[in-house]
């Protein structure tokens, strides 16, 4: 999905992911898209084309916007999670919980890519009052294409989460698509 092959800053259709990832700065890269601050709105609003068609959280941002949505989250869960990003897409009515996990070597990842299901359940029951649906997803490198993670990429389809490889198109996560 890369056009020109220089990584996020030419996709046209899709986020393009590598070793460092700011989600929001390559959202912000495709053309027709903008990403900034919504006043008195926590996290960063994404605009298509001047509309507003998504907002991202990162970290802390995400209890934010909880908070503003009047849910206390101690009373649904015991430990807050961070999500590396989040992106609430307002046509779908979904937050897509975005991890990216990137490896050059065996370690600690390989146990993390199990507990997409735990953690899918923890944000769903912080968003249900809200009437919102979650899809966790992890975008990896092709380390993971290796026939020692079949078992886990199996496992991550059979709990309802996600993977996809080095990007996440636009169309994928419900976002509008340039046409030109």
């Amino acid at each position: 999905m890369k056009t020109g092959g220089l990584g996020g800053a030419n996709t046209l259709t899709g986020l393009n992911f590598e070793r460092k990832v700011n989600f929001q700065k390559l959202i912000g890269n495709i053309p027709g898209y903008e990403v900034k601050k919504v006043s008195g709105k926590s996290g960063m609003g994404v605009f298509f084309k001047s509309n507003l068609v998504a907002r991202c959280f990162r970290k802390h941002d995400f209890y934010q916007f909880l908070s503003e949505s009047k849910i206390n989250w101690s009373n649904l869960i015991s430990k807050m999670l961070l999500p590396d990003d989040a992106l609430l897409v307002i046509v779908r009515e979904t937050l897509f919980i975005i991890e990216v996990k990137y490896q050059q070597v065996a370690g600690s990842v390989d146990e993390k890519l199990q507990t997409c299901d735990f953690k899918r359940k923890q944000y769903l029951k912080l968003v249900s009052p809200l009437g919102l649906k979650v899809e966790y997803v992890y975008v990896l490198n092709d380390w993971f294409r290796k026939p020692q993670y079949k078992d886990v990429l199996d496992y991550i389809h059979t709990v309802n989460c996600h993977y996809r490889f080095n990007e996440l198109p636009l169309a994928w996560l419900g976002l509008p698509i340039n046409k030109s």
